[in-house]
């Protein structure tokens, strides 16, 4: 696998990039050598962040962790993305473009049968049309991380969500 490693706030020492390398490194089974990896590093006050992106062709494989010590954050993080990969290698190995990413060891391993997903509840409401902002409205008078919403202007579906860092993002559909 080929990293890029990036710190914000943080200068990237020679100790991180080796906790890193070794962490991440347990990954390089599941993928091939060409397969590129993007780490982020971070600090924000007391909070310890790493960001991995592994782009594969069809999806991306991602997860950030948070604590207060790097390379507890370094650790958690793999072991995230390693129960991921177990957790979805059917659903990522159907489809062929993606699966030239991963290694050949990996997509002929004996996999767990996947989880059933069980959906509990179905709404049914009515989608009226509305701008942008005024689905945001809703959707906070709601106390709903997301809206979904006819957009007024364009006449299609679209969601409204909030972020982590408070602010808004809206998907539009791409045709």
């Amino acid at each position: 696998m080929q990293y890029i490693i990036t710190g914000r706030n943080l200068d990237i020492t020679e100790g991180l990039r080796a906790a890193v390398m070794e962490k991440i490194g347990k990954l390089e089974r599941y993928f091939s050598p060409a397969t590129e990896v993007q780490v982020t590093l971070s600090v924000e006050k007391d909070r310890q962040k790493i960001e991995v992106t592994i782009p594969v062709k069809g999806s991306i494989i991602r997860s950030e962790q948070v604590s207060n010590d790097m390379y507890v954050s370094i650790d958690l993080v793999e072991e995230i993305i390693e129960r991921q990969l177990k957790k979805y290698k059917t659903k990522l190995t159907d489809q062929a473009q993606s699966a030239q990413s991963f290694s050949e060891a990996y997509l002929e391993e004996e996999s767990e049968e996947p989880e059933a997903i069980v959906i509990k509840r179905t709404k049914r409401f009515a989608v009226k049309p509305m701008d942008p902002e005024e689905a945001c409205i809703q959707m906070e008078l709601l106390g709903h991380s997301f809206f979904v919403f006819r957009n007024g202007d364009t006449d299609e579906v679209n969601v409204v969500y909030k972020r982590k860092d408070g602010s808004y993002g809206l998907i539009e559909p791409d045709f």
